[in-house]
């Protein structure tokens, strides 16, 4: 495969195979479902509003009449919610693709009803958790996939989040926070894999990041609103020098449904992976610490109240 020449076109049919997708409701998620249903995937939209999944799925099937899709309600920064969307999914069967794309950036310091920091709770504990959770169904696909998006704001992180996730810091730089959460889907993925593979489970683990896409994430991260006149400035701002999210999707499909092996990690090919089509790239080293790796591992498993992957 040319590095630089994965686009839609080698996305292929999906028919058969089931894909659950967070965060859908809006930008890279909406897109990279959508791409998915319109190539006969089954989709699971999975958002926290209920009103925003029914209107997307109406929109949907009548863009794509044939779309097999499934609505699950689901707010990561929630650990009850996951676990009460992990229990309604129980009855979907085998999930051959789980895409942890739902995330928050740059929020202002806000603690979650588990006492978590909003921004680690939502990109990086609920993740973990539901993902857990949905273990088994990933297992019994037979070749199950877990994808986390990530961001090339890792690279921002002055440490690995390793820290007591409940005790707030003294001084809360926002932007750090998200880098370390991203870094935390890369320390996630690369222990992941690895625990599938010693278990002996047929499952891999790979992370993807969309470059500097134009999203309403900064938007709402800045505002924590839909909408309004700040997050219309911020919106257009980020359109500016952007690529557009249909190109920011790509890697999140391509590491989705690429014959690729398990650690692998996907991003544009432009200069410093701002933009350009999907290819393997590399992270920062302090990703690749296997010490960081399996540190985030206990303290996850300790903070979300599940030990994984265990007997499966």
């Amino acid at each position: 495969m040319s590095a630089a020449a994965w686009s839609l076109t080698d996305l292929g049919d999906q028919s058969g195979k089931t894909f659950l997708v967070t965060g859908v409701t809006s930008g890279l998620g909406q897109i990279t479902a959508t791409e998915l249903a319109r190539r006969g995937a089954r989709v699971v939209l999975a958002a926290r509003s209920v009103d925003k999944l029914s209107t997307l799925t109406s929109q949907l099937r009548k863009e794509i009449p044939s779309a097999d899709l499934e609505e699950l309600v689901v707010d990561l920064s929630d650990l009850s919610s996951v676990r009460a969307a992990a229990q309604a999914a129980a009855g979907l069967g085998p999930i051959d693709v789980l895409i942890n794309n739902a995330g928050v950036m740059a929020t202002p310091q806000r603690t979650t009803v588990d006492g978590l920091d909003l921004q680690m709770a939502t990109n990086h504990f609920g993740p973990f958790l539901l993902t857990g959770l949905l273990l088994p169904q990933l297992v019994a696909s037979g070749d199950g996939r877990v994808v986390s998006v990530a961001s090339s704001a890792h690279r921002w992180a002055p440490s690995a989040p390793l820290h007591e996730p409940k005790v707030p810091l003294k001084k809360y730089r926002r932007w750090q926070v998200y880098g370390q959460s991203k870094l935390a889907n890369l320390l996630f993925t690369y222990e992941l894999d690895r625990r599938a593979r010693q278990a002996g489970l047929p499952l891999t683990a790979l992370a993807a990041h969309p470059g500097y896409s134009a999203t309403h994430l900064l938007a709402h991260g800045q505002t924590l609103k839909g909408s309004g006149p700040v997050s219309s400035i911020l919106d257009a701002a980020m359109k500016f020098g952007a690529q557009r999210p249909e190109m920011g999707a790509l890697p999140s499909l391509m590491a989705a449904t690429a014959d690729l092996p398990g650690g692998t990690y996907v991003g544009p090919n432009g200069p410093g992976e701002f933009r350009g089509f999907p290819h393997v790239v590399t992270p920062r080293r302090m990703a690749l610490d296997e010490s960081a790796q399996k540190r985030l591992w206990e303290i996850s498993e300790e903070t979300v109240g599940l030990t994984w992957p265990g007997e499966v």
